[in-house]
């Protein structure tokens, strides 16, 4: 049996879908489980359901169930959460509690980190990179790089830690199944959203000089790219640490744009919109990761290109509208 934590969740639910396909029996936990969410799971027929407070709860009695993995996506994901305290209990805490079972019964463990931990670049997106040197733009990011600092604190103490480990800094993720994130969802959703219901596209406009509008460039990764990292990392025997899911690309927020009008057949219509001041001094105007730690433990498989990503996506969109 698998374990999939915020199950429901976007990158969680097209996990819990791969796995249930592959033959796997499921322990799927979320919170909370919404009917926006719970909709990620039509097709799943065979699982069991566990709220997260009681997935703790359950691993930690006598009659603990027997895990093959545990792949923990269950955290709060919101960029703009500046409640410190709760970042520290969900992201923190929680992957902490889980990460030490896994080590006392020898379960491998995949976990969620992100690319956030980067901060605004100036030092890379090398996975290689010591996370104690890292500098986060927001709290979100900073409560994954604690537990990356943690986890790696642990393994160099010479602490338990699972047979197998991973944890995955996310780039820009696009897919099906992530409507319910609203606000949070990828730029591709938006885009595909803002196309269909107005026929335009709205993008910010840059607030640096090196990047013209519409010019900003991110390593936008299909979802099930990174699902197929994660089951690679959770096979692999010899991969243990911190791994980059991305595509090693950087392509810019117009051909996005452009991609998700060819794919919905319509002729381009971009506007340009002031950014928030909110985001403007969080904002990461170039992400690219680099791919060759994980490249270089044997993943072999290339990554979907953004216009073949876009297409495949609008269609899921399309038919799950």
């Amino acid at each position: 049996m698998i374990t999939v934590t915020g199950a429901a969740g976007f990158i969680g639910s097209n996990l819990a879908q791969r796995l249930a396909a592959l033959g796997h029996d499921l322990l799927l936990v979320d919170h909370p489980l919404t009917a926006a969410k719970a909709a990620n799971w039509v097709g799943l027929r065979r699982f069991q359901f566990r709220q997260h407070d009681d997935f703790l709860d359950l691993l930690n009695r006598d009659q603990a169930p027997r895990l093959d993995g545990v792949f923990h996506l269950g955290a709060c994901s919101r960029t703009t959460e500046t409640d410190e305290t709760y970042l520290r209990i969900n992201n923190v805490e929680y992957t902490q509690a889980l990460w030490s079972w896994c080590a006392r019964h020898g379960c491998p463990f995949v976990y969620a980190s992100s690319a956030a931990t980067y901060g605004d670049g100036s030092q890379g997106f090398d996975d290689r990179l010591s996370s104690a040197a890292l500098r986060p733009l927001n709290a979100y990011g900073r409560s994954k790089n604690d537990f990356d600092k943690w986890a790696l604190a642990q393994v160099e103490a010479g602490e338990p830690a699972p047979p197998r480990w991973a944890g995955l800094k996310f780039f820009n993720v696009y897919g099906p199944r992530e409507a319910h994130k609203s606000g949070m969802a990828s730029v591709v959703w938006h885009a595909w959203r803002q196309a269909r219901e107005s026929g335009e596209v709205r993008l910010f406009r840059s607030t640096h000089p090196d990047y013209p509008d519409g010019g900003q460039r991110r390593d936008f990764v299909y979802v099930e790219d990174c699902v197929d990292h994660m089951l690679w990392l959770w096979q692999n025997a010899d991969a243990r640490g911190l791994y980059n899911s991305g595509t090693g690309g950087a392509r810019t927020f117009r051909e996005l744009a452009e991609a998700v009008f060819a794919a919905l057949n319509r002729t381009s219509e971009i506007r340009y919109i002031d950014m928030p001041k909110t985001l403007a001094g969080q904002y990461q105007n170039f992400t690219q990761a680099d791919m060759s730690k994980l490249r270089g433990a044997g993943y072999t498989v290339p990554p979907t290109s953004l216009e073949e990503g876009v297409r495949c996506c609008v269609a899921a969109y399309e038919t799950l509208s």
